[in-house]
């Protein structure tokens, strides 16, 4: 399962399954060390993983379609 962290409360990261869209509960210190915001984390056996590409591609798309949405403003 895909997750991404949609925002961090102290010690309690909420998470959005990026297919169901469904909010997670999950204590920050199950997370990777360098878990931020609007990072993508990958549950697997247990373990949460950062997935750096995802983010990166997802960051790419939201740009790309910032950049469209600009240009039908004109």
């Amino acid at each position: 399962m895909k997750y991404a962290i949609d925002r961090i409360e102290e010690d309690i990261a909420i998470l959005e399954n990026l297919e169901t869209k469904e909010k997670l509960e999950v204590a920050l210190n199950l997370l990777p060390e360098n878990a931020h915001e609007q990072a993508i984390v990958t549950y697997e056996n247990e373990v949460f993983t950062l997935d750096e590409q995802t983010e990166l591609s997802r960051k790419e798309a939201l740009r790309a379609k910032l950049e469209r949405l600009k240009k039908l403003k004109h």
